[in-house]
């Protein structure tokens, strides 16, 4: 039912096909329509078998969002927060990008460095009169 693909960034377009949608009766207010129009979207798309994704994106992907997949490797965004079809699929879609928008972002790796002298040196001064501040306690001098 999702007719056109899901821009995630630039490079990474979801095609229409590798994204599954289906409805359900959603809970919450709406009266009597709660009880007959299935305005619940659950949105599914399958990382591990998607063709917009390089191998270095789907490592990614499935390696920081495996926890929130299925046991047949589906990534699920469900949307109820409107009671109107429409709104509730472009919620989906919009939080299924942003998600995978997050897992494809590339930390930057930590390049270790050493203290500074006067970093060193503040720190062994505050070691030092926490020292004499105890043995002053204990009445040694």
């Amino acid at each position: 039912m999702a007719a056109e693909p899901l821009f995630v960034r630039p490079g990474v377009v979801i095609p229409a096909e590798e994204l599954d949608v289906r409805f359900a009766r959603s809970g919450g207010p709406g009266g009597q329509n709660v009880n007959k129009v299935e305005t619940k979207v659950d949105l599914r798309f399958r990382p591990s078998a998607s063709r917009a994704l390089t191998e270095d994106q789907r490592a990614r992907v499935l390696g920081r969002l495996g926890g929130r997949l299925t046991t047949e490797g589906e990534l699920i965004v469900v949307s109820t927060t409107y009671r109107d079809r429409a709104r509730n699929i472009e919620d989906a879609r919009e939080r299924l990008a942003s998600e995978l928008r997050e897992a494809l972002k590339t930390v930057k790796a930590r390049r270790a460095t050493k203290p500074t002298r006067g970093s060193d040196r503040r720190r062994l001064d505050s070691k030092r009169r926490r020292g004499d501040t105890k043995r002053h306690r204990r009445g040694d001098e």
